[in-house]
């Protein structure tokens, strides 16, 4: 099995991109509580219904379909998810812009999460021969796509166009922002399948909302990833068996390639291992920006989430607050008023796990506690903050 190098990012694999409109909000978002559902993504999942937008002037739809139908299966026969990489080919021969993404699924009680990425014309090649390596169609993707641009290392500028979690919809962005995408580039799909939900082949689309770059003064979007630890123990404080950290951890690595581990690496970013159902980590902000709109990411046993600006000081601004998390409703939330922010500025990202939950949740019936840190299964957690900024 390959091990994969210790860049963070590489093992930063989910992103809810794309920035909603204010169309796009759930009318009861912080009230809703849906930890009794299994949290898949079916078609009975509980949700509010997103509006559609029609084109604005200059816009056009293009969709790009993953190239055959896929079965998805666990690597090695270990686990129960599955991630998948498509290299795809949208035929840009001009500059273009991305003010909305759209993943139109095939067979949604499979899917978990899907990440469209930007692969730069200069990486083209690089994607290609690596996608040649694996038999069939696309790679197995635990943590990233492998490519220089998508897995390096700048959480900073994240190389995401857009994403699908539940809750979605098409995520539009607002008239004056767009991602942009270079002539000769091609797009990464990444499918993040849950054998738990689902069974059968795949075949999903990504819909573009597209318009011509040239002549265009719409701002860039960009994304800043604030992932944080997750160091939640068993109840009780039990130490033995899967209950020890050491044991948890080794599980992880084994089951994603991982060496060393991504709960690990994420101390060298956060600060030290201190166990407990609460964790956070603050980031400072390196360059000019307005923050557009945030979102977050947990799985089954999260609780809660949130995102401040220099918390814990007189000039403190929180920019997200899920008090009672859905994992059912996961579309990004635009600021009432942008917030500029520049060097010198914190950003934090705080979420709260909690394990009574896997007595409530089916994905968890007949297991036992274990320790519950970084990992990218969907029994695993993740606690992960995606801010939208447009550069100043």
């Amino acid at each position: 099995m390959h091990r994969r190098a210790p860049a963070l990012l590489a093992a930063l694999a989910l992103l809810l991109a794309g920035c909603g409109s204010e169309a796009d909000l759930p009318a009861n978002l912080k009230s809703a509580d849906t930890h009794a559902s299994a949290h898949a993504p079916a078609p009975s999942a509980t949700v509010e219904p997103v509006k559609e937008t029609p084109l604005r002037k200059g816009e056009r739809f293009q969709e790009i379909r993953l190239p055959a139908k896929y079965t998805p299966k666990a690597p090695e026969g270990t686990g129960t998810d599955d991630y998948r990489c498509f290299l795809v080919d949208p035929g840009f021969d001009t500059d273009q812009l991305v003010s909305g993404v759209q993943v139109l699924l095939d067979n949604a009680p499979l899917v978990h999460h899907v990440v469209v990425s930007k692969v730069e014309p200069t990486d083209v090649t690089k994607a290609e021969k690596l996608d040649a390596q694996t038999p069939g169609e696309g790679w197995t993707c635990f943590g990233g796509a492998g490519i220089s641009g998508i897995a390096g290392g700048n959480l900073d500028k994240a190389d995401w166009v857009g994403a699908w979690a539940p809750g979605g919809g098409e995520r539009v962005m607002a008239e004056d922002i767009g991602i942009p995408l270079a002539a000769g580039s091609q797009l990464v799909v990444q499918m993040h399948y849950n054998l738990l939900g689902g069974s059968g082949s795949d075949r999903s689309a990504v819909l573009l909302r597209l318009s011509e770059a040239a002549g265009s003064d719409k701002q860039a979007l960009q994304t800043m990833l604030l992932p944080a630890p997750v160091e939640l123990p068993c109840r009780d404080n039990r130490t033995k068996g899967m209950c020890s950290r050491a044991l948890a951890i080794a599980d992880l690595k084994k089951r994603f390639a991982e060496d060393p581990a991504t709960a690990d690496l994420l101390h060298l970013l956060c600060g030290p291992l201190t166990p407990g159902p609460v964790q956070s980590c603050t980031r400072p902000i390196r360059e000019e920006g307005t923050i557009r709109a945030v979102s977050g990411h947990m799985h089954l046993l999260g609780r809660a989430i949130t995102v401040d600006v220099n918390k814990g000081t007189p000039q403190a601004q929180r920019v997200l607050d899920i008090p009672v998390w859905n994992f059912d409703d996961q579309g990004s939330i635009p600021l009432d008023t942008p917030l500029d922010v520049g060097p010198g500025d914190e950003i934090t990202v705080t979420c709260t796990h909690d394990q009574e939950l896997r007595d409530l949740l089916p994905a968890f019936e007949g297991t036992e506690d274990r320790y519950v840190a970084w990992g990218e299964g969907t029994t695993d957690e993740m606690c992960l903050g995606i801010v939208l900024m447009t550069e100043r």
